[in-house]
């Protein structure tokens, strides 16, 4: 009964959830009350954007793009985003797929055709329909969705998973503003940062199914010529397909989106796999090299490049429409990232989740693009350009048409298409679900329901409203806040990281020398010789714990409380650790903490066993555990002076820590066990024998 009711209890934080849902009523009511005046409206909110505040977004871009490539190659690269002990929850394929396919599957299908032969038909620069426009074109098409994209997700990944997985604060995007205004963060700063970064989500969502119907529509009609290309088949398909999402989402992350990514991955390679053997393969290799060198000699000019000299819609319609798309999608993906990747570093996340997409995409443009500019200039395939112009979605099916099983494959398309469909909604609406439930990570399946029905709404709305210009205006529109909160949100991040570069000096800068102080005595070190040849079961340690531990740490206390310091020894049975944990105000708290770790027992233990034949036989330690996580060293036979002298050495560091930072971000105890809870990776710990050589 209590399992039952805990579905449908609400997580809702009414603060974020009412102004977010009002907003996006308003818009819906407004629209469909008069379509054609609210597209009139939005015609005139994009241009007034475009023209005023271009070049903040590709100054903004920019920034995004040198900060996290800056934070990923200082010292602060090997910080893990969770604790020190942490493992990664998801293999780097398994990864891999699901960023990708939440990302921006759903552009490459759409864009991989069009937007190389649109350029070469009209370039922004020179003339068209030559060698050089088809150059140009593909060098645009690999800025506006390689690296730069990346950084604008990663970013927010990044900030988010840090914060949260690092420190305890909640998975949303007002913790990135913690180092910066600190508690308020829970009032109304946090409540509006939220809200906008909902608004930019359901937008930026509602664009992409926008799309992708759009080409669903063109791929149907193309397969079957009765089916018409109109706003009612695409409403429709909106709604048929938003059901299949809420199946996904119900689902939940492991079962649903995992599930897709993996599908929409392993659809995506063989569709290009199919492209590059059987157009120009030669061509096509070639061309990547080219392509990609271009684009990095390039890069710092197409960056900043606006048109002032030669102002056209151009720079609206294309990259501040595509960089907008992002920025209003990058709460939805970074948080996504987010939350799959605890346990990687900084910068192992930074290069996963830039480098590889970004080579990725580099070679889908190269396989369909150049594959489509290769027929129109060498194959005599002229007409792909005006069907193009006259119809974005349909220029995939189109470039099918002069490869074999053509059919075929554009089924194929279209299956992958609603497969992306449903992995954008489905993940837009755990994301969604989790910012408006102040960043809560396990909420009912009721609440993301409503957030899933609520995109296929919007999506629809807008396509009545205008279609393309609609989508383009709102993304742009809700873009603009969030690429001012992104902004603060990496000045808190570097904040943070300085401050944990005091704490990582001062508290772990000498591991050795803290060892030889442990061991300083005759008699210690013999009683570590001693204990590295022993391997003690279950109840040795626990009895150790409860006993020689336990005391030691209440000395320890005892002490700290005379000298007016608060301090308190906690046991926690369910997890078999004991910790000492010292509070200072607003600063982090010291904890100490000695945990039971089991471990597979050595072959070059007791050699009368027969290891193969008895492979589970375990052993156990007492291992040390700080803030940051595992220690990586035992104390079983220590005896009470030694472990009050090694909670001593790391006390004095973490005092050297607080006199050295500028300031410090506050942990505390609940929050922490929380997350060792939560944390799969102890499990990891406690029963994968072979952690030892991770710590």
């Amino acid at each position: 009964m209590t399992q039952a009711k805990s579905r449908w209890q609400s997580t809702i934080l009414l603060p974020v959830f009412l102004p977010a849902v009002i907003v996006i009523f308003l818009l819906v009511v407004g629209t469909i009350s008069n379509p054609e005046l609210a597209g009139q409206a939005f015609a005139r909110v994009l241009a007034y954007i475009t023209q005023t505040f271009g070049w903040f977004y590709m100054l903004a871009v920019a920034f995004f793009l040198v900060f996290i490539v800056s934070v990923a190659l200082t010292k602060w690269g090997h910080i893990k985003l969770g604790p020190d002990h942490a493992d990664a929850q998801y293999s780097f394929p398994t990864w891999f797929a699901m960023l990708f396919s939440a990302g921006y599957g759903i552009a490459l299908l759409f864009f991989g055709v069009a937007e190389p032969v649109l350029h070469y038909a009209a370039p922004p620069d020179g003339a068209a329909q030559t060698v050089d426009s088809a150059k140009q074109a593909m060098q645009i098409a690999f800025f506006h969705w390689g690296f730069h994209i990346w950084a604008i997700y990663g970013l927010v990944g990044l900030v988010l998973a840090y914060f949260a997985f690092r420190h305890g604060l909640p998975l949303s995007i007002r913790s990135a503003l913690y180092p910066l205004i600190g508690d308020r963060i829970y009032g109304p700063i946090g409540h509006t940062v939220d809200v906008f970064a909902i608004l930019g989500t359901m937008f930026g969502i509602a664009t992409t199914l926008g799309l992708s119907v759009a080409q669903i529509n063109a791929g149907m009609h193309y397969l079957w010529p009765s089916i018409p290309v109109n706003v009612t088949v695409q409403i429709i398909s909106i709604a048929a397909i938003t059901g299949l999402a809420i199946i996904s989402v119900v689902a939940g992350l492991d079962k649903g989106v995992k599930r897709l990514s993996i599908v929409n991955m392993v659809l995506a390679v063989l569709l290009m796999s199919f492209v590059f053997i059987v157009g120009p393969t030669i061509h096509i290799l070639e061309s990547f090299l080219q392509n990609t060198g271009s684009y990095l000699n390039n890069i710092v000019e197409r960056t900043f490049d606006l048109q002032a000299y030669s102002r056209s819609d151009w720079i609206g319609n294309w990259t501040l429409f595509i960089f907008g798309w992002t920025i209003a999608w990058a709460p939805f993906v970074g948080l996504f990232i987010a939350k799959i990747s605890r346990g990687r570093t900084i910068r192992e996340f930074v290069v996963g989740v830039m480098l590889v997409p970004s080579l990725f995409t580099f070679l889908w443009f190269s396989i369909f693009g150049d594959t489509a500019l290769h027929l129109i200039m060498n194959e005599g395939y002229t007409a792909l350009i005006g069907e193009v112009q006259a119809d974005h979605a349909i220029a995939l099916f189109r470039l099918y048409e002069v490869l074999p099983l053509s059919a075929i494959v554009s089924f194929i398309t279209v299956i992958l298409i609603i497969t992306f469909f449903v992995t954008s909604s489905d993940s837009g609406s755990l994301v969604i679900d989790s910012l408006a439930s102040g960043g809560s990570m396990n909420t009912p399946a009721w609440q993301r329901v409503f957030w899933a029905s609520a995109e296929g709404l919007v999506a629809s709305v807008l396509l009545l409203a205008g279609g393309l210009s609609a989508l383009q205006t709102m993304t742009i529109a809700s873009a603009l806040p969030f690429s001012i909160i992104m902004m603060i949100a990496a000045l808190g991040l570097w904040r943070a990281l300085v401050i944990e570069g005091h704490h990582d000096r001062s508290l772990r800068q000498d591991l050795q020398s803290s060892r030889s102080s442990i061991t300083g005595g005759a008699s210690v070190w013999r009683r570590r010789l001693a204990g590295l040849m022993r391997f003690p079961e279950r109840e040795e340690i626990e009895n150790f714990m409860a006993t020689t531990v336990h005391s030691a740490m209440q000395r320890v206390q005892e002490e700290l409380e005379r000298q007016n310091w608060d301090a308190s020894v906690m046991v926690d049975e369910g997890h078999s650790r004991v910790y000492l944990e010292v509070k200072r105000n607003d600063q982090i708290d010291f904890v100490y903490e000695i945990r039971l770790v089991e471990r597979k027992l050595p072959e070059f233990a007791f050699p009368e066993i027969d290891h193969k034949s008895d492979s589970d036989r375990l052993y156990y330690k007492a291992e040390v555990f700080l803030r940051l996580g595992g220690q990586s060293y035992d104390i079983y036979g220590f005896e009470e002076q030694d472990i009050i002298s090694d909670i001593l050495d790391s006390f004095e560091k973490y005092l050297n820590f607080l006199s050295v930072s500028p300031g410090s971000l506050p942990w505390n105890m609940e929050e922490h066990d929380e997350m060792l809870q939560d944390d799969p990776t102890e499990d990891v710990l406690e029963n994968n024998p072979d952690a030892d050589a991770k710590q």
